[in-house]
């Protein structure tokens, strides 16, 4: 086990322990220089039978979390393999397990249960819309937590799957019983998307009802036989989430979250109250079929207004400098149901993002992928449209995400996704292509480089790197275009990754020549970006690239030798 007050890796320092099973000891660590809290994960290697297949799973659950980002799952930001232990450093999640919550106050208000559930589909459609698709397959209480401001986390990945569209079957079944799906334990096919709304469905109805799916009897009752006073309209959701059959229950998180959203009309209450209003509404309805040829005309002069609407919207919020007001006009635009797939607004969205103190925040990134993420169907419809959003959501990650810190790593791997999204559905001739796939390389590069150091496989991926920084100083970091924060972010990066790198550059056959040039580039352009005395934040990025110019010439001297 690790020691109290032991530093690991040479920054990490335990705190104390805050829970374990059978394999592993989960740690509260600290970063002191970054006064960041961590939650540290160790599974020793001689507290296991059979090491080499526990770390294949810890393994593929680090690999999948890296290339996640959502504000309802961990990051996992280190791996270490030593000889006693392997060890993962992620996100402390500070709260308790919903599992913990059943325990000690039973059944969770009902009010309360639905919001969570939101939240969690969410986090599900955002796995399922991956490519491939991510299928959680064990949601349960305890892999849900419940953070202090209300919010939850989904955490514990061990046994999450890419979903391949050719397999005829899992050849695993992994889960808990009571919460998995049939088709987990085999002879059903295999698990898909559907999957995960079922474990879910089990998991609502444990929370409400506060009755265990996974102990005797080991069933799912209607929820109003155990609490009457529970929604029949939630009654009939979880009964769909749980059906035997996945054809029967709901398809998509997305179609599970409008459900949640629209619980109380198909409550009987609501429903007894909409038959009192039926009976007048037949003879409106019945007049209104009469009129039926001229619904055209009315539809056409519906999305006439609501074009309309959005242009006028989408002026106000050009117009005006509050960045409040320019948030809400932009989401109202994209909240017009016949615009929800124009681009303007989205774009203007993120250029405000960008205007306003050039942070983009962990909560304005959820804000944003949701509002892309739920109109995507939409914004597909024009291939231009929806390349030009996700290439443009994709630098705006790449050079203004806050997630804590000095973070140009974290912005970086956090904007993969969307440069894959250009990539995946850019039209013919599209002129960013090439650019994406350099910032996707980037991002994929600083993703995946502990683990290729730690398997010695890190070998021939240092080359094209530096190629791909060559061109991005010789395309973005020299357009004068460009605003000084992202000129500099870009310049800083490449510095340094020189400064790190330099043994593995030369490893690569990168030249003493061109890394010296690259230098030289990144100081000329750094000198001639010209900053208003006010600009204090911007000013001090500048100074700090020119200060450390001289300790990337020594790191470079040592590993290429003196000229």
């Amino acid at each position: 086990m690790l020691e109290i007050g032991s530093l690991i890796d040479g920054k990490y320092k335990i705190l104390s322990e805050i829970g374990h099973g059978g394999m592993s000891v989960v740690y509260m660590a600290i970063n002191e220089r970054a006064n960041k809290t961590w939650a540290v994960k160790e599974v020793r290697k001689d507290g296991v039978l059979d090491f080499e297949a526990v770390k294949q799973g810890l393994v593929a659950e680090t690999d999948i979390l890296k290339k996640l980002s959502h504000p309802n799952l961990p990051s996992i930001v280190d791996v270490i393999d030593t000889d006693e232990s392997f060890i993962i450093i992620m996100d402390y999640i500070e709260g308790n397990s919903l599992n913990r919550a059943l325990s000690e106050y039973g059944a969770q208000p009902q009010e309360y249960v639905i919001e969570w559930a939101k939240q969690l589909c969410d986090v599900l459609g955002y796995l399922h819309s991956r490519n491939p698709a991510i299928i959680y397959r064990d949601m349960k209480p305890a892999n849900i937590m419940l953070k202090p401001d209300g919010n939850v986390t989904l955490i514990d990945f061990g046994t999450a799957r890419e979903y391949k569209e050719k397999n005829l079957a899992d050849t695993t079944c992994l889960g808990t019983v009571g919460y998995a799906a049939p088709e987990q334990f085999g002879g059903m096919g295999q698990t898909d998307a559907r999957t995960d709304i079922y474990c879910l469905g089990a998991t609502l109805y444990h929370l409400v009802t506060g009755c265990n799916p996974s102990e005797p009897p080991y069933e799912i009752k209607p929820i109003r036989q155990i609490n009457p006073e529970l929604s029949s309209g939630l009654e009939r959701i979880i009964e769909k989430c749980v059906q035997r059959n996945p054809d029967d229950r709901y398809q998509s998180a997305a179609e599970l979250m409008y459900a949640l959203d629209h619980y109380e009309e198909i409550d009987d209450k609501f429903k007894k109250k909409q038959k009192r209003k039926f009976a007048s509404f037949v003879a409106v309805m019945s007049a209104a079929v009469i009129f039926g040829a001229s619904g055209f005309v009315f539809d056409y002069a519906a999305t006439k207004k609501a074009s309309a609407t959005y242009s006028s919207k989408i002026k106000e919020a050009e117009s005006t400098s509050d960045f409040d007001k320019k948030l809400q006009i932009y989401e109202e635009c994209i909240a017009i149901p016949e615009q929800a797939g124009h681009k303007n607004a989205y774009l203007g969205l993120i250029q405000t993002y960008k205007d306003n103190d050039s942070v983009f925040s962990v909560e304005e990134a959820s804000q944003l992928e949701k509002l892309i993420t739920n109109n995507r169907q939409e914004l597909q419809k024009s291939s231009a449209d929806y390349t030009e959003i996700c290439f443009e959501t994709g630098k705006l990650f790449w050079y203004y995400y806050d997630y804590g810190g000095d973070n140009q790593l974290t912005r970086a791997t956090n904007s993969i996704r969307w440069f894959e999204e250009v990539i995946n559905n850019a039209p013919e001739n599209y002129e960013n292509i090439g650019m994406a796939e350099v910032y996707a390389n980037v991002g994929t590069f600083y993703r995946d480089i502990k683990t290729d150091v730690t398997e010695a496989s890190d070998k021939g991926k240092y080359k094209p790197v530096f190629d791909n920084f060559k061109e991005l100083i010789e395309s973005v970091a020299m357009d004068k275009s460009e605003s000084e924060i992202v000129r500099l972010e870009l310049l800083e990066l490449a510095r340094s990754a020189i400064q790190q790198y330099a043994t593995k550059f030369k490893g690569d056959g990168v030249s003493r020549a061109e890394i010296d040039d690259m230098i030289q580039h990144i100081e000329t352009i750094t000198k001639g970006i010209v900053i208003n005395d006010s600009d204090t934040v911007i000013k001090e990025k500048q100074d700090n690239i020119l200060a450390n110019i001289s300790d990337t010439r020594v790191s470079v001297d040592t590993s290429y030798g003196t000229n």
